[in-house]
């Protein structure tokens, strides 16, 4: 005689809860800014201290603009049927999202004002410009503001947390802004129905789907030749690899956007080149 088997479990509540918190995030770009940034300050020579610090404060940043972005579309997800998203779908309460951000937030502003208060400053401009988005800037012709002045700011953050601190070059900061504004047209492109049907009206919205994805790969690749012309003197073989990574990855990206212009692949491949144009800059001198 056969024992049934016993019914499947759901994880304990606390397991669920993190994995919901971890959903709601935004976990892929919260990964990326953070290791993007930690790569800047690594880069620009300081010390193992002042790195973890960064990473933290970056962290938790992050994680604050992930939360409350999930918290003020919350109805606006719900309205569209986003199963992807936990406090839309009432898989996690608003209360607990509330507190975990008001703890990332916390942690953020005390982890950068140990860095000193110009690297501060210029971490928690990141942060405020990514609250500023999540509030209402999304649905204006700013909306691509709070990218360039957050992205633009990660090089200041490295180079101003030294023992001596020091300012950027204007094209390690242009070329982070041009990051910044890439990504935001990337990143709104498979989304660019359910945000009309929910109000948002962002300068990507304004633009329609072909000529935002143009526009991603513009900057993206835009950046990638800034950091390349003022990072590699001369270029080392690592940079030029690099260079031509990107240019692959842009290929890849005008050929899916001929097809589909909201195709997820656009989105991944501007991260792509994107993130090779901060490893072009990480890999040069972005005081100089």
């Amino acid at each position: 005689m056969s024992v049934p088997a016993p019914p499947p479990t759901s994880p304990p509540q606390a397991v669920s809860t993190l994995r919901d918190l971890a959903l709601s995030c935004h976990p892929i770009p919260t990964v990326a800014v953070t290791a993007m940034a930690t790569a800047l300050v690594v880069a620009a020579h300081n010390s193992q201290r002042v790195c973890v610090i960064a990473a933290v404060a970056v962290l938790a940043g992050q994680l604050s603009i992930g939360w409350s972005n999930d918290l003020v579309d919350a109805e606006r997800d719900a309205k569209v049927g986003r199963a992807d998203k936990p406090i839309a779908s009432g898989q996690l309460s608003r209360h607990i999202v509330t507190v975990a951000l008001g703890s990332a937030l916390l942690v953020t502003v005390t982890a950068s004002l140990l860095l000193g208060w110009r690297a501060a400053a210029a971490q928690l401009t990141v942060v405020v410009s990514g609250l500023a988005y999540n509030a209402g800037l999304k649905s204006t012709v700013w909306s691509a503001v709070p990218y360039a002045l957050a992205f633009g700011a990660l090089p200041a953050v490295a180079t101003l947390a030294r023992p001596q601190p020091v300012w950027p070059t204007w094209w390690a900061m242009a070329a982070g802004a041009m990051v910044g504004v890439a990504a935001h047209f990337a990143n709104v492109l498979p989304d660019l129905t359910e945000d009309r049907h929910t109000g948002v009206r962002g300068l990507p919205h304004r633009f329609g789907a072909p000529v935002s994805a143009v526009a991603a790969t513009t900057l993206a690749s835009g950046a990638v030749w800034l950091a390349f012309a003022g990072a590699a003197t001369p270029a080392t073989t690592l940079q030029w690899m690099l260079l031509v990574g990107a240019g692959v990855s842009l290929v890849l990206a005008l050929l899916v956007l001929r097809r589909n212009p909201r195709s997820e692949v656009i989105f991944l491949a501007t991260m792509l080149v994107a993130a090779l144009a901060i490893s072009i800059l990480v890999t040069g001198d972005v005081t100089q």
